[in-house]
Order: structure tokens, then sequence, then C-alpha cells
């Protein structure tokens, strides 16, 4: 199948690419130095998608950021961008769509929250209405190579002591391994599936704070000294980092981390045909792959 990934050259979107080529598909991405070129950040219409979902059979939308810029307006990325490309594909006859979003997001008011839902209920309102076959796919923390948040728990774990706000020693996710997210997403997009709103959460589910402390005994160290930072130096935290785009600790980041990102953990294994990989083993997938 030839398949446009959108976001393939991304943290996720590259896994997602890398499975594709060794199952035998056709993986398209594109992006601002692609040969045609396409610009997320200005593709709101229609007509920008078109020319690029020619002899496309399926398409993945990987494509996500964190904060607003002014090369990445958040709006444009996460809602008006997809919602173009959701009726693109309606209009070229491309109906097998999957888009991937965030686990937690669904009473949360960040704008990351807020604009990932308005291309997530696009999208399922096409498929409820026949249009697409569509499949929104939403996983709780993503953990591997390459990506940012995984980097930041990475450099936390090496640390003796931690300071650390009291939503990351409370707040329960359930970490996916980025190799089990793409498999899924990879297989969703070449077979014949469910469609419609797919949580995915791994194994296990555990506070921020174990998951550090557990990558922290992968590595062969001590368990770290733990403090809890006062609610305003948290705060005054995540606006500092708001001023540092490349830093995943911001305020939004602050905000998603006040409630708990789980869900039944059997939806991954059903897809994968086996257990996810479990925290105590997420280091190890740095290494292989």
């Amino acid at each position: 199948m030839r398949i446009l990934v959108c976001g393939g050259s991304g943290f996720i979107g590259r896994h997602i690419v890398n499975l594709l080529v060794l199952a035998g598909h056709d993986p398209v991405v594109r992006s601002r130095h692609s040969s045609p070129a396409l610009d997320y950040a200005t593709a709101t219409t229609i007509e920008a998608w078109l020319p690029h979902l020619a002899g496309i059979d399926a398409v993945i939308n990987a494509v996500g950021v964190l904060r607003d810029s002014a090369s990445r307006p958040i709006d444009a990325m996460h809602a008006r961008a997809p919602m173009a490309l959701f009726d693109a594909c309606v209009s070229a006859g491309v109906r097998r769509v999957v888009q991937i979003s965030a686990l937690g997001i669904e009473d949360s008011a960040t704008r990351y929250a807020s604009t990932k839902r308005a291309a997530d209920t696009h999208l399922l309102a096409q498929t409820a209405a026949g249009h697409l076959q569509g499949c929104v796919v939403r996983p709780s923390v993503v953990f591997g190579a390459g990506g940012a948040s995984s980097e930041m728990f990475l450099g936390l774990a090496r640390l003796p002591v931690l300071l650390l706000p009291k939503p990351v020693q409370q707040a329960q996710v359930q970490p996916v391994a980025v190799r089990d997210l793409a498999e899924v997403v990879a297989g969703l997009a070449t077979r014949t599936g469910p469609t419609g709103l797919i949580e995915i959460g791994g194994p296990a589910a555990l506070p921020l704070a174990a998951l550090i402390a557990s990558l922290r005994a992968q590595m062969g160290r001590a368990p770290a000294r733990v403090i809890a930072l006062p609610d305003w130096i948290s705060r005054a935290s995540a606006r500092a980092g708001d001023w540092v785009t490349v830093s995943p600790w911001c305020s939004e980041t602050l905000a998603m981390l006040g409630s708990d990102n789980v869900t039944d953990p059997a939806g991954l294994e059903k897809l994968l045909g086996r257990p996810g990989i479990a925290p105590d083993q997420l280091l190890a997938t740095l290494h292989h792959g």
C-alpha cells in the first residue's frame, strides 16, 4: 500500500515509516523540505492536500507540537490542517485514516488538548457519517529514542536528588513503548479493522515519579532522594520553561500532568496480539531499534 505519513520525520512518525517499509509498504513522507513540499502550518484547505493524496491508499497523521510558535502555530498544526486533510480524503476517495492523538485530553483545557480534540471530533464525525474509515488513537505517555519527554525522564533518572512537582509524584501514567504504538498504527492503516476512538496504554500504570525511579533502576543506579517541590515553585519553573521552546517542560505540560492518564491495558494487547512492553523493560528498547 502507498501510505501518506504526515509527521513521518518526527519521533513517532519515524518508527511508523520504518515498520511500513519492513512490511513491504510504500510510505510517503511530506514536509517543507520534500519534493513536492508540504508545510502543515499552511495546509489548511482541501485544495492544499489534494495533490498529495494522488495514488494514496491510506493516511496516517502523526503531526504534533507541544506549544504554539510562529513557524508551527498549534491551531493550524493540530486542528485546521488535519481537518482539511480529512475532508480532502473524502474528496479524493481515500477512506482509511489514522489520527494519532493523546490520552487524557478529553477534559483538559490546555490548547494542546483542545486543538487535538477538534481534529479528533472531525474525523470521528466523518467516520460516523460513513465518509471515512477513521481511527483516532489516543496513547498514554510514549517512550522511546528521540522523544522529548523520554529524554527528559532519562535526564531526571540520572540525578541522585530529584525535585519533583506534586503532579509528577501523584498522577498515574501508562507508558507505551514507541515501537508498540508504531506497530498498532501501522496495522490499523494497512488492515481492515476497528474504527472510531481507540485508547492505548501500556501493561502497567504508575506515577511518573515511579517511572523515573524504574528507569534509574534499569540503569543500575541506587534509588534517588526525592523532594517535593512547592506548588509555587512548580508553577514558576513551568513558566520559565515557556520561554525555552526546545524544552518539554512548560505550563501546558504541568497542566496536563494534573490528572491520571490511564486506560485498559487489554486494548493494546488485543491490537498487538501480545502484551505491550512493561515499564521495567523500557530502557532496553532504546538499544534495540
